[in-house]
This record gives structure tokens, sequence and C-alpha cells, in this order.
């Protein structure tokens, strides 16, 4: 290996030395969507048992994230309700068994992560989507005895960007609020 590569290479791994792993806890992390209901009230589901995980560099301002969301856990608290959003009408859980957001970039204000950028999946269909970020942090888990670091990040999309158009015709909005609560123990 000529010493152009061989810096080359080192480089790229001093790069990403400082980021550390985390894995997703899936009893801390959730992700909830809430829809207007023909402006009378706003229905809302929730999905339980997510995995993933996150690398997180604070002191170089880097961060990325995976996280797979499997439909057969969506819950809304009716079963009739949670039986139809797993339908073919609304998110085809038996044909599309999970929804996912892989991070292309996070977005920093000083030290404070402010958004991140990447694509969600669902309904076999892949679109660009920046999640806010109302809060994050990392802290030293006196249960887990590691660092974890995780928020609360929200996103509006257009559901009909990914083929989800039950009831826009009746009137229905096709704008979903996304909620993303994740927290990730350092491994």
């Amino acid at each position: 290996m000529n010493k152009t590569v061989l810096a080359l290479v080192l480089a790229v791994c001093a790069a990403t030395a400082g980021a550390a792993d985390y894995k997703i806890d899936s009893a801390h992390t959730n992700a909830r969507f809430a829809i207007d209901h023909f402006n009378t009230s706003t229905n809302v589901g929730g999905f339980y048992g997510i995995e993933g995980g996150l690398q997180f560099d604070a002191a170089k301002r880097t961060g990325s994230i995976d996280v797979r969301v499997p439909m057969k856990n969506l819950q809304t608290g009716s079963d009739a309700f949670t039986h139809h959003l797993k339908s073919a009408d609304l998110f085809n859980a038996e044909k599309f068994p999970e929804m996912r957001f892989v991070s292309s970039k996070f977005h920093f204000s000083g030290n404070r992560v402010t958004a991140v950028d990447g694509q969600l999946t669902l309904l076999g269909q892949t679109h660009p989507v920046r999640f806010a970020a109302q809060k994050f942090n990392c802290y030293e888990s006196p249960m887990l005895k590691t660092q974890v670091c995780g928020g609360d990040f929200t996103a509006t999309i257009d559901r009909t960007q990914w083929g989800m158009n039950y009831l826009v015709d009746a009137g229905m909005t096709k704008n979903v609020t996304l909620t993303l609560q994740v927290e990730a123990a350092k491994q």
C-alpha cells in the first residue's frame, strides 16, 4: 500500500474514531402520529418495540441514527381502530411490516442538536424528512451504568407522498405529525 493511500485510510479512521455507538432502548423509545380527523378531533396512535442504533460525537458535532419501527406493534387504545390502521387502507402492515428512518445529517446550533435529516421508508417508498429536535441530551444513566443519549423529534409529512391516500378525496388532511422519542445506551 502506498503512503498516500495509507494516509487516507488513517485519516478516515481518525475522523470516525470519536463517534460512539449506542443501541436503541426499546423501553424508552416510541414513534407516534397525530392526524386531524375532519376538523373535529385528532386521531393518534403509537408504535413500540422500536429497534436500531445511534452514533454520536458531541465534540465533532456529528451523529447518525437508524430506527426500525415494527408495524405489528401499532397501538391506539381501540382494537378496531388499530386493526383498520394496520389494514391495506393505511399502513398495510402485512405487506410492509416495517417503517424505517435512516439519517443523513445531524444539524447543530453551537453544541445543541436542532434537527436530523434523513430518509423515511413507509409503504415501500422512501422520501426525505427533517425531524426537528425538541430536545436532545446525553447523560450518565445510574441504572444502565453507561451514557445514554436521546431526545424528542417532530416532523410533519404529507402522507400521500408515500401513497397513503385513504379518505383524502373525502376531505381528510394529508398532513400527519410524527413524533419520535428516542433513548439509546452507549455500547
